[in-house]
């Protein structure tokens, strides 16, 4: 059975090659557009980690609740990790998990700015 396609907004897992084989995959967001996500020739996708460290107030981590992910504790966009990956590195959650809007890419996207030293745009 093929796997699904990773879309925007979406909630996948990721194990990084650095981590050690006993370690579980991580969750990531996939941030890349749609047009993007769908199309079968573009072979890699956008997307940041999520943690679950979220007593660091930084100005590039966004929380998020349970009930924004579907996760099982509150977590936190890394924006600063954002990272492209091949989209058949990612898995599939087990579960279903929320899908995030586009308003909230959208402010994960200016904390990446932030990431890069460009100032919040007015």
């Amino acid at each position: 059975m093929a796997q699904r396609t990773p879309q925007r907004g979406e909630i996948w897992y990721f194990k990084p090659p650095t981590d050690p084989p006993d370690k579980n995959p991580r969750p990531v967001l996939v941030v890349s557009t749609d047009a993007v996500t769908r199309n079968p020739r573009a072979k890699t996708l956008l997307i940041v980690p999520l943690t679950g460290s979220v007593e660091k107030e930084m100005p590039t981590h966004i929380p998020l609740s349970p009930g924004e992910t579907g996760l099982a504790n509150p977590s936190a966009v890394k924006a600063e990790e954002i990272t492209t990956v091949s989209k058949e590195s990612l898995l599939e959650p087990r579960y279903p998990l929320r899908t995030l809007s586009g308003t909230k890419i959208c402010e994960i996207a200016e904390a990446v700015r932030l990431a890069m030293g460009c100032p919040r745009r007015l």
